[in-house]
C-alpha cells in the first residue's frame, strides 16, 4: 500500500477521471521546433505516462503567428500541425495517461519583431517593443485561441490549457502594469479581465462540454502594478462561470525580482495562495512551484490547499517519480534540485530542454540502457558526479563496474555544493546515485587510492578516469600566509573563517562561498517568512502585484568578493539564476569589486590595486576561489605505460562545479561502451 493516500486518489476533472493527483506541468522542450522533434517529444511524454503521471500538459504552443515565442516558434494553426501532434497524443494515451495542449501567446515576451501586446510597453527582459493590438486584432486573437483548441481536439488531445499567467499576453491584459488601454479592453478590472473570459467562453462554445479546459492563472504577479490577489480571486470565480474545468496556478512574471522556482525558494512556498483560490471556487485547483517530493505533495493535498499537484521539472529529473512513490520506493526518486541549468536556461538559449541530474530527459531515443554487445569489466576512478553517473548507467546496462574513490564519501564537488545555504537539496542527487550504484551492482571502494599498478593488475577491459578537479593555487606574494585558505576547506568546515573575509574569484564558487560565509540555512519553520521578507513578497490581497520593499537580513561578517576582470560580476552564472546570486550577496552586504590586481598578503590583510589605486583590505581570512585544474595524474601515468583510458567530467575539462557536463558525459560514455 502506498504511504501517499491523497496523492493516489482518483479525481474527476471536467470530462476526465484521473487515476491520481499528479499533473506534469507545462514546459517548453525545444523539441517542438526541432527536426524530427515530434518523434522525440512523443518518446519523452510517453516515458512520463508509463511512469504513472495522471495528466500531462504540453509545452506552450501559440494559437497564431504573432504569439509564437521566437522566429521559428511552434503554432497550432494548420492541418499539418494536427498531424504532427497526433504522434504525441497517441503515444501518451497508448501508455495509459491523458494529455492536454497548452495554448500560449507570448505577447510582449516574444523574441521576434512581430510581437504584439495590449499596449506598447516593452518588457525589461526583451529588446523588442510590442505593437499595440487594435480592437479587431483582439477579437481575431480570441477566435484564434478557440480555433487552436478545435485543432487540438482533432489532434487527439484530451483538453487544452489556456496560459493566463507568468506575464504572457493574457496576463498582460489583466495587469495595469502592461494594460494602458482606455477602451473596453482596459481600465477597470472588468475590462481588463474581458480578454481572458472571452477566450474561455469562445473556446468552450467551439469545443463543447466533453473537452477539458484548464486555465493557468497568475496567483501573484510579483511585479509592481500587477493584479491584486483580490482581483485574482474574482477572476477565478468568473473563469469557473465561463466554462473552465480546472485552475492551474502560476506564480510571478519572468521579469519579477522575486525568485519563484530556483533552489533558494522554500519548497511549497506559495501553497497558501492556492488554498485561498481553492476556497473561492468549486472546480479543481492545481498547486505548483517548488513541489518536488511526494511527501510535500501529500502534505499540500492533505491540508486542503489544492486538489492536484503540478510537477514539471521533478518529472524531468525522474520520469518514474509517480510509480516510485506509489510502490514504496520514494527514497529512490531522482529529485529535482531547482538548479535551472539544463531546463529553463536551455529554453532561453533555444536549446533542447533536459535535466542536470537526468541527461536522458529530452534524449530518450538516443540515451537508452540497452544491453551491450559484450559485458565488460570496467574500472572507474573518482566518485564525483561524472564517475557515479557513468558507473550507475554502465552497471544498469550489464557491465561489471568497480568504482574507486580516495575520499570516504561519494559526490566529489557536489559534496561541497550541497553545503551552500539554499542548495541543501543538492545532497539528494548524491543520495539518488548511492541507490543507483547499489541497484546496478557496482562495487564501490572508498578510501582507496587507485594507483596505476592496481588498475593494471585488475586487468580491466576499460578504464574511466573521473578524478575531477583540484583548486588552482594563487601565485602572489604571501600566498602561504596563515590567513589564506581554499574554498574546499571552508565549505568542509576544516578551515576557520574570520569576521572579515576577502574572496579571490567571483565565479560560481566565489558566489557560493560568499553565500556560505554570510549566512546559514534558515530552519524550515522560519524559512518562508524570511524568504518573503528578504525578497519583498507582500501577502496583503489588496497590494498590486503582491510586492513590497525587500528587507534583507544582512550579515555579521564584512566580506569582499573580488575578480580580476573588469565588468559584470559573475557574468558566467546561470541565465535565470545569476541575478538571484548577485542580488542575494549584495543584500548581505558583500562588497563586489572587479578589475582587481592582487599585490600581496600579510598580517595587515590583502593588498590590491583597483583602477590604479592601491588599497589594503584589512581581512582575517582570504578564501581562494581562483578556478580549478584537471586532476589527471593517474590518466597521464597510465598513458605513459601504454594503457588507454576514457576522460570525463572535470578530469577532461576543469570547470566550476560543472555537474551538468559531468553527469551528461558520464551517461553518454556509459551508453556507448
Amino acid at each position: 500500500m502506498t504511504a501517499f493516500r491523497r496523492l493516489f486518489e482518483p479525481l474527476q476533472v471536467g470530462p476526465l477521471t484521473l487515476p491520481n493527483r499528479v499533473v506534469m506541468g507545462s514546459m517548453h522542450l525545444g523539441l517542438e521546433e526541432a527536426e524530427n522533434g515530434f518523434e522525440a517529444m512523443a518518446a519523452f511524454y510517453a516515458e512520463r505516462a508509463r511512469g504513472g503521471v495522471g495528466l500531462i500538459v504540453t509545452g506552450g504552443v501559440s494559437p497564431n503567428y504573432a504569439g509564437r515565442p521566437f522566429e521559428v516558434g511552434a503554432t497550432m494553426s494548420t492541418a499539418e500541425d494536427v498531424r504532427q501532434h497526433q504522434l504525441v497524443t497517441r503515444s501518451v494515451q497508448d501508455a495509459g495517461s491523458r494529455i492536454i495542449l497548452q495554448l500560449l501567446h507570448f505577447g510582449r515576451y516574444a523574441k521576434h519583431p512581430d510581437l504584439v501586446a495590449p499596449s506598447s510597453v516593452r518588457a525589461p527582459i526583451n529588446r523588442f517593443v510590442p505593437r499595440e493590438m487594435d480592437p479587431v486584432e483582439i477579437v481575431e486573437t480570441i477566435d484564434d485561441f478557440a480555433a487552436a483548441a478545435v485543432l487540438a481536439q482533432n489532434a487527439g488531445y484530451d483538453g487544452v490549457e489556456i496560459m493566463g499567467s507568468e506575464g504572457y499576453l493574457i496576463n498582460e491584459f489583466l495587469a495595469p502594469r502592461t494594460n494602458l488601454r482606455l477602451d473596453e479592453w482596459g481600465g477597470d478590472f472588468e475590462n481588463r479581465s474581458r480578454f481572458a473570459l472571452e477566450i474561455v467562453r469562445r473556446t468552450r462554445r467551439a469545443i463543447g462540454e466533453d473537452f477539458l479546459i484548464s486555465f493557468r492563472i497568475s496567483l501573484t504577479d510579483l511585479v509592481p502594478d500587477g493584479s491584486t490577489f483580490a482581483e485574482t480571486i474574482e477572476l477565478a470565480r468568473e473563469l469557473e462561470r465561463a466554462g473552465v474545468s480546472m485552475l492551474s496556478t502560476g506564480i510571478g512574471w519572468h521579469e519579477s525580482s522575486v525568485p519563484t522556482i530556483a533552489s533558494p525558494v522554500p519548497p511549497g512556498a506559495f501553497r497558501d495562495y492556492s488554498a485561498k483560490i481553492r476556497a473561492a471556487v468549486s472546480i479543481p485547483v492545481v498547486a505548483s512551484n517548488r513541489i518536488n517530493t511526494p511527501e510535500l505533495a501529500e502534505q499540500i493535498l492533505g491540508s486542503g490547499a489544492a486538489d492536484l499537484i503540478s510537477m514539471a521539472r521533478p518529472l524531468l529529473a525522474d520520469p518514474e517519480f509517480v510509480n516510485k512513490a506509489r510502490t514504496g520506493r520514494a527514497h529512490r526518486i531522482n529529485a529535482c534540485i531547482a538548479c535551472n541549468q539544463a531546463c529553463i536556461d536551455h529554453t532561453l538559449a533555444e536549446k533542447t530542454t533536459t535535466c542536470l541530474v537526468n541527461p536522458r530527459a529530452g534524449h530518450e531515443l538516443t540515451l537508452m540502457a540497452t544491453p551491450p554487445r559484450a559485458r565488460k569489466r570496467i574500472g572507474v576512478v573518482g566518485a564525483g558526479m561524472a564517475g557515479m553517473a557513468f558507473s550507475a548507467f554502465a552497471g544498469r546496462r550489464g557491465h561489471q563496474v568497480t568504482l574507486f574513490e580516495s575520499r570516504p564519501t561519494l559526490g566529489g564537488q557536489f559534496d561541497l555544493a550541497w553545503r551552500i545555504p539554499g542548495k541543501s537539496e543538492y545532497r539528494e542527487t548524491i543520495r539518488y546515485y548511492e541507490g543507483e550504484l547499489e541497484e546496478a551492482g557496482v562495487s564501490i571502494r572508498l578510501k582507496t587510492q587507485a594507483f596505476a599498478e592496481l588498475l593494471i593488475a585488475e586487468d580491466f577491459d576499460e578504464i574511466v578516469i573521473a578524478t575531477g578537479v583540484k583548486p588552482r593555487e594563487i601565485s602572489i606574494v604571501g600566498a602561504s600566509h596563515p590567513s589564506v585558505v581554499s574554498y574546499v576547506d571552508v565549505l568542509r568546515g576544516t578551515a576557520p573563517v574570520g569576521a572579515r573575509v576577502a574572496i579571490i574569484g567571483a565565479g560560481g564558487i566565489g558566489f557560493d562561498v560568499a553565500t556560505f560565509v554570510t549566512g546559514e540555512e534558515t530552519p524550515n519553520a522560519d524559512r518562508l517568512e524570511e524568504f518573503f521578507r528578504h525578497w519583498g513578497v507582500d501577502v496583503d490581497p489588496h497590494v498590486p502585484g503582491g510586492v513590497r520593499s525587500p528587507v534583507p537580513a544582512g550579515s555579521a561578517r564584512e566580506v569582499y568578493l573580488l575578480q580580476r576582470k573588469q565588468g559584470k560580476m559573475g557574468a558566467g552564472l546561470g541565465l535565470t539564476t545569476g541575478w538571484i546570486h548577485r542580488t542575494h550577496v549584495g543584500s548581505r552586504g558583500v562588497r563586489m569589486m572587479s578589475g582587481v590586481t592582487y599585490e600581496s598578503i600579510d598580517d595587515d590583510g590583502l593588498h590590491i590595486t583597483v583602477n590604479g589605486r592601491a588599497e589594503t583590505l584589512a581581512v582575517d581570512t582570504v578564501v581562494v576561489c581562483a578556478g580549478q585544474l584537471s586532476e589527471r595524474g593517474i590518466h597521464d601515468e597510465l598513458l605513459s605505460r601504454g594503457v588507454s583510458t576514457h576522460l570525463i567530467g572535470g578530469a577532461a575539462v576543469a570547470g566550476e562545479l560543472d555537474a551538468k557536463r559531468a553527469i551528461r558525459e558520464g551517461t553518454e560514455l556509459a551508453a556507448r561502451i
